[in-house]
């Protein structure tokens, strides 16, 4: 793993998280517990501050960057980032899945309770409102989650990163 300093920040990881070998994560990041950076994910804190809540998986391929003096990025906690998701600038609330290859851009905001489906572009200031499923290029509400089968599998997901995370820390 590459966990480097950048302009005088260190990323602060817990011992309870797990970072694979391959995944990078740079300047001013500052994880909570139980969270997991998987195979070639890349959390760049060097032009703002990037801060991940509890129980936040970052799958293989996942991309976090901030944009310069002006947006950070903000994770809250639950939250399952999926492979090659890339997320900029932009705050993420509690218990959202942010499905594969899904682009999350500058100025966002994903509400708690949400979806954004794989292969999806949240474009520039979009609000994904609580409680629904975002889907598309640009991405709009497509349902609300309690109408859906998807209620209770974000917080399945999370909870299974957390175990598949555990099956890896046993072999360090």
């Amino acid at each position: 793993m590459l966990i480097k300093t950048v302009n005088g920040k260190t990323p602060i990881i817990p011992n309870d998280c797990y970072v694979a070998e391959n995944a990078t994560i740079v300047g001013d990041v500052t994880f909570g517990n139980f969270c997991s950076v998987w195979f070639n994910a890349v959390v760049r804190g060097d032009v703002h501050f990037i801060t991940i809540g509890n129980k936040v998986n970052i799958q293989d391929g996942a991309v976090i960057h901030c944009t310069y003096k002006k947006h950070p990025t903000i994770i809250g906690n639950n939250v399952s980032i999926g492979h090659n998701a890339m997320l900029h600038g932009c705050t993420i609330h509690d218990n959202v899945l942010i499905g594969m290859g899904a682009i999350v851009m500058d100025n966002c905001i994903v509400e708690s309770n949400s979806i954004v489906a794989a292969g999806s572009v949240v474009t520039q200031n979009t609000v994904v409102k609580a409680g629904s499923i975002y889907a598309g290029i640009p991405a709009v509400k497509i349902k609300d989650i309690d109408q859906s089968d998807f209620a209770g599998e974000i917080e399945r997901i999370s909870n299974n990163y957390v175990m598949y995370s555990s099956w890896y820390k046993e072999e360090e």
